[in-house]
C-alpha cells in the first residue's frame, strides 16, 4: 500500500482583516500519496490558492494558521520556525507552481539568475554547477538551455509557465503544488502545460496538487479531485467516481454547467446566487442558500465528510 507524503488534519487558516475574520481554509482533513494527483477544485475565492500557501507555511498576511495539522512525511510543519520552513521544506519537500507566471518571475533579472538562487541556497552549489543544473531543467520541460541568459519579456506566456515549472522542480521536492498553471493561456498552450505535467508525473514519479476551477483540465491528470466550497471541501473522492456519480448538489451542478462534446444536453444549467462572504458565512452547510434541495437540517448543522462509496466522500444532509 503507497504511503501518504502529506497528511492534513482540520486544518484552518483565517484572513484577520480590518472588516472581521475571513475563514478561508475552514477545517480541512486530506492526504496524498507518493505519485499521486489531487485536483482542488471550486469557484474563485473558495479558498483554493490560501490552501496551497497555507501547505507552504507562508499564509499571505493578514492570514493565520489557527488550528490544526501539516505532515510532511511524518513531520509536523505547523509551529516550525520561519528559518526552519525556509532551509528544509520549501522547495526542498514542498514546492508551488504558481498563479501567473509573469507576475512570478522578476523583470529585471535572467531567467538563469532567478533558476540558480535556490540551488545555491539550499544546496550550496557553485554559480557554473548550478546554471548547468539550470539548463538541464530547462531541457526537460522543452525549454532550450539558453532561456538562462534571457529576461521574462524575452519569453512568452507558454515558456515563462514551463520555467516556472522548471524553477519548482529544481530541488526535487516530494510534493508540487500547481497553482492554475494554465490560467491566461491559449488552449494550444494549455494542452502543452497538461501534457508536460502527465509526463514528469510519469517520469519523476511526482505528487501533486493541481488547482484550478476548470473541471475539465483535472479529468486529464488527476487520480483523485476535491471540491472545494467556501473554504471546506464537500466532496473528495476518486475522479471517475467524481465525474460520474457525484454525490454533492454543488459537484452536479459544476458539472451540469460543462459542455458535452458526445452528450445531447438540452440546457446547461448554472448555479444561482453567489459565493458567500466568508467573514460571516451561512449557517449549517454553507451551499444551502444556493441548492434546490436544502432542508431545515441543512440550515442548522454543518454537514461532515462522510463515506457514500469506497474512498468517496461528501459533506451533505441529502445523503
Amino acid at each position: 500500500m503507497t504511503k501518504n507524503i502529506l497528511e492534513v488534519k482540520n486544518l484552518k487558516m483565517y484572513y484577520f482583516a480590518s472588516r472581521g475574520v475571513v475563514k478561508a481554509v475552514d477545517d480541512l482533513t486530506f492526504n496524498i500519496k507518493k505519485g499521486e494527483v489531487l485536483g482542488l477544485a471550486g469557484e474563485s475565492g473558495c479558498g483554493k490558492s490560501s490552501l496551497g500557501f497555507t501547505l507552504m507555511g507562508m499564509p499571505t498576511p493578514p492570514g493565520k494558521i489557527v488550528g490544526g495539522s501539516i505532515k510532511m512525511e511524518g513531520r509536523e510543519l505547523v509551529g516550525l520556525p520561519e528559518d526552519v520552513l525556509r532551509k528544509e521544506i520549501r522547495w526542498q519537500k514542498i514546492a508551488m507552481i504558481f498563479q501567473g507566471a509573469m507576475n512570478a518571475l522578476n523583470p529585471v533579472y535572467t531567467v538563469g539568475y532567478q533558476m540558480i538562487e535556490p540551488l545555491l541556497y539550499h544546496m550550496g552549489m557553485e554559480r557554473e554547477e548550478a546554471l548547468d543544473k539550470a539548463q538541464k531543467y530547462l531541457e526537460l520541460v522543452g525549454l532550450a538551455p539558453d532561456i538562462v541568459y534571457r529576461y521574462p519579456h524575452e519569453l512568452s506566456g507558454g515558456m515563462k509557465q514551463r520555467v516556472i515549472i522548471a524553477m519548482a522542480l529544481l530541488l526535487e521536492p516530494e510534493l508540487v503544488i500547481a497553482d492554475e498553471p494554465t490560467t491566461a493561456l491559449d488552449v494550444v498552450v494549455q494542452a502543452q502545460i497538461i501534457n508536460l505535467m502527465k509526463k514528469l508525473k510519469k517520469e519523476l514519479g511526482l505528487s501533486m496538487i493541481f488547482i484550478t476551477h476548470d473541471l475539465s483540465i483535472l479529468a486529464e491528470i488527476s487520480d483523485r479531485i476535491a471540491i472545494m466550497y467556501a473554504g471546506k471541501i464537500v466532496e473528495l473522492g476518486d475522479s471517475k467516481k467524481v465525474y460520474y456519480e457525484p454525490a454533492h448538489p454543488y459537484t452536479q451542478k459544476l458539472l451540469a454547467a460543462i459542455p458535452r462534446l458526445h452528450e445531447d444536453v438540452e440546457r446547461l444549467e448554472f448555479i444561482p446566487g453567489q459565493p458567500p462572504n466568508l467573514i460571516t458565512p451561512p449557517t449549517g452547510c454553507r451551499f444551502h442558500p444556493r441548492c434546490p434541495y436544502a432542508m431545515e437540517v441543512c440550515r442548522e448543522q454543518i454537514p461532515e465528510l462522510k463515506e457514500v462509496d469506497k474512498d468517496h466522500y461528501a459533506a451533505c444532509w441529502l445523503l
